[in-house]
Parts: C-alpha cells; sequence; structure tokens
C-alpha cells in the first residue's frame, strides 16, 4: 500500500517510515519546504506540503494515511490549534475525497475527556476534537492514545485498554509499530485504543 506519513521527520515519523517498509508497504513522506528530511531514507518519496496550510491532492494516490505529527511541546495553543487540531481534521477531509481505505491517528492519553484544568488540557482538547472529526469523517479509522512517550524502540512488549498505568510509559518504537499495523489491520478497523509499554 501507498501510505502517506504525516510528521515522517519527528521522533515517531521516523520509527514508522521504517515499520512500514519492513511491513512491505511503500510509505510517503509528507514533508514541510523546510524540514529536515536526512535522516529519511534515500527510496522514500517526499510529499510537499504543511499541516498549517494544506492543499488539494496531497493524499492523491494512498490508500491509507498515518497522522504522527505534533505541534511540539514547545509551541503556544495557536500552533497546537493550528497542527494538531486543524492540520489533522483538514488531512482527515483530503484523506476521504481521495479515497483512503484508512486513517490512522496518533492521539494522546487523556483525550478522551479532556481536563481543562490540566497542564496539558488545550492539547487534549485539540486532539478530542481532532479524533471526534474523524469519527465521523465515514472513513475508516484506527486511533491510538498513548500515555507519556519515551525515545526507547521498546520491546513489542504492548498493553491496550483501560487497564494501562496512567503514570506509566509509551515507547516510541511500540507506537510506531502500532500505527504501521494499523493501516491495513482488520482489528483496528475503527477501534479506538489506549496504550502503554510494559
Amino acid at each position: 500500500m501507498n501510505i502517506l506519513v504525516a510528521g515522517a521527520t519527528g521522533k515517531t515519523g521516523l520509527r514508522v517510515i521504517d515499520a512500514l517498509k519492513s511491513n512491505g508497504h511503500t510509505p510517503i513522506a509528507l514533508v514541510r519546504d523546510s524540514s529536515d528530511t536526512s535522516a529519511l531514507p534515500a527510496d522514500v518519496t517526499l510529499r510537499h506540503g504543511d499541516l498549517t496550510d494544506l492543499q488539494d491532492g496531497v493524499c492523491e494516490g494512498c490508500e491509507a494515511v498515518i497522522f504522527a505529527a505534533g505541534s511540539g511541546g514547545s509551541t503556544g495553543p495557536e500552533m497546537t490549534d493550528k497542527v494538531d487540531r486543524d492540520g489533522a481534521k483538514r488531512l482527515v477531509d483530503l484523506a476521504a475525497k481521495a479515497g483512503a481505505k484508512r486513517f490512522v491517528m496518533l492521539s494522546s492519553y487523556g483525550a478522551e475527556n479532556p481536563d481543562p484544568d490540566s497542564k496539558l488540557g488545550h492539547y487534549l482538547q485539540a486532539k478530542h476534537d481532532a479524533d471526534a472529526h474523524l469519527k465521523s469523517s465515514g472513513l475508516s479509522y484506527a486511533i491510538l492514545r498513548p500515555i507519556a512517550l519515551t525515545d526507547d524502540d521498546g520491546h513489542r512488549n504492548i498493553r491496550f485498554g483501560d487497564d494501562i498505568d496512567p503514570e506509566g510509559e509509551a515507547a516510541r518504537g511500540d507506537v510506531a509499530a502500532v500505527l504501521a499495523q494499523a493501516v491495513d489491520d482488520p482489528d483496528w478497523a475503527n477501534a479506538t485504543r489506549q496504550m502503554q509499554s510494559v
């Protein structure tokens, strides 16, 4: 499958690219003109686009889309809304228009019922809104909500569901493996799952 990856040059996105290639898929990296693409494999196709201003056609020819992007912890609420909420929603719409078979969303633990008083309240609300938009899009979807991310590769020992430890961690390598699996796994069709590495 040709799979568009938003956030392909990020810490999780790079791992997603590798996981997709290992699974026999053809990843297409969505990158900004200013993106540092040096860490991407040389044979990966680049497709230029900015999540704050996505143009029509960015999902053309892609059978699935993975949203692994984020505005980053150092940006303010405005950029969070532009990337994590509005950019994600726009990408969902373009994926639906292009006839994608599935949209895989990297969300976050706590996005189900965001606490407006928490330090991540604004971010979680943005993720909540993007997730809700995806669920109502008519696309087959998979939404992954990991707890606090680490830069570890992980051991693929993963727990899903409501019995995860909110104080635990999720290795980016494990997260990427799940995102890559979810593009065509029937068990992930229209599923929303919390996860942690154990």
